[in-house]
């Protein structure tokens, strides 16, 4: 049983992380967005760098990019905290519906890792040269934000057995 309350309990502290992310960027969106369009905009990033034709100059794609960020923010604490909430509830159940409940938060994992591994990791570091700004380098934050999440998703994905 102490298993089952573990994933159950992980998966809701993801839930409120992505929830407390997702609440700073909305309430906070000038000090935030200004983190995003840094980013887009490649302005603080090696002066010889040679991809900075990949920059990004359109404010409305700047405001467009966060919005969709925060969405999927807001969407991987839902989703959490949907999950969560589902294994709580069903902790007593056989283990195939145990299992079959774990569907909204491994969907809603895998969709924080895919926010901060492809978002910020891939995207914004590699595409956009974040990690080459002193000012404006989100990397290694998001490497800690989706190793844990991956951790966390790889735990409650495994198969639960039947309690004795």
């Amino acid at each position: 049983m102490v298993i089952r309350y573990s994933k159950a309990s992980l998966t809701a502290a993801i839930a409120l992380f992505a929830s407390l992310v997702a609440f700073g960027n909305i309430t906070d969106y000038g000090s935030n967005f200004a983190f995003v369009q840094h980013v887009l905009l490649m302005d603080t990033i090696f002066p010889t760098a040679t991809i900075q034709y990949r920059a990004i100059e359109s404010v409305v794609a700047h405001h467009a990019a966060y919005l969709f960020i925060i969405a999927f923010e807001t969407a991987t604490a839902i989703l959490c905290w949907v999950g969560a909430w589902q294994m709580f509830k069903n902790r007593h159940a056989p283990a195939d519906e145990f299992n079959r409940r774990k569907r909204f938060a491994i969907a809603g994992l895998t969709l924080g890792f895919l926010v901060w591994q492809v978002g910020f990791m891939s995207i914004g570091g590699e595409w956009f040269g974040m990690w080459m700004s002193e000012q404006w380098n989100g990397v290694p934050s998001a490497f800690r934000f989706f190793i844990t999440i991956g951790v966390v998703l790889v735990y409650v994905a495994q198969r639960d057995v039947d309690i004795d």
